[in-house]
């Protein structure tokens, strides 16, 4: 059996290639397979439609900088039509909402997916924020963390002038130092659960819907023993039948 050798330099440059996690990675910034690859990366991730392959040679960007900086003439006349020019216009103009969630898996930074986006939108607000400390908090890998941080320090800079926000669609979630708090049954001290909700999480509570084990506060003030208050009773789950004398309103 003839035995496959994987390739140690780009096909396309000839750069050496870089093995992570058993992938391999042009590194050089100046390859024009690889700026190909990477813009299609990125309209793929923010589904761009009449972005692909042959439409980004046409257009002759190898940066994203330079696709959104194309007017709709430019556009057209790479095109041939206006019509199609139109629609990739619309569709530029609609990715420019994309949030941080989906963006950042988009600029091909290895091992940074959307599973790592998603842990980090629970952590912090924007790419600001983003450092190797918060990488970990969000439950980051070791490699992951470096990987983003070095982009973040390196390369950010080529793509931070693009029309994003740069920020998380989620926003940080409120840290449960002051309890975590269940309601059940009607309440009185509020018109609505959604109203003392807020409430609550203003003054750093965590609010569950449901009884779950980690939840230390059951509020019902409904007079009623239910079999919910009586199981968070015997779990030795504090039961609130007042919750304005509680929070001090």
């Amino acid at each position: 059996m003839t035995k496959i050798e994987a390739p140690s330099n780009c096909p396309s440059c000839d750069s050496v290639l870089n093995e992570v996690n058993h992938l391999l990675y042009c590194v050089n910034p100046h390859c024009g397979e690889k700026a190909l690859k990477l813009i299609e990366h990125f309209a793929k991730t923010l589904k761009i439609k009449g972005l692909g392959p042959a439409t980004i040679v046409k257009l002759d960007v190898l940066h994203l900088e330079e696709l959104y900086a194309l007017t709709l003439d430019d556009i057209a006349h790479a095109l041939g039509s206006e019509r199609l020019a139109v629609k990739l216009v619309d569709e530029l103009n609609r990715s420019q909402s994309a949030p941080l969630n989906v963006l950042l898996p988009a600029f091909s930074i290895p091992l940074v997916g959307k599973t790592a986006a998603e842990k980090l939108s629970k952590v912090c607000n924007d790419i600001e924020e983003i450092d190797y400390e918060i990488c970990r908090k969000a439950g980051l890998g070791e490699k992951t963390a470096i990987n983003l941080c070095n982009w973040i320090e390196t390369s950010f800079f080529e793509v931070s002038l693009l029309p994003f926000s740069f920020k998380f669609e989620t926003t940080v979630t409120p840290s449960a130092t002051a309890g975590v708090v269940c309601i059940t049954g009607k309440l009185v001290s509020y018109k609505t659960k959604a109203e003392a909700h807020q409430v609550l999480q203003e003054l750093g509570y965590a609010v569950k819907t449901s009884l779950t084990k980690d939840v230390t506060i059951l509020v019902n003030e409904s007079g009623i023993e239910s079999a919910k208050t009586t199981k968070a009773r015997d779990a030795g789950v504090t039961i609130v039948t007042n919750l304005n004398q509680f929070i001090g309103e």
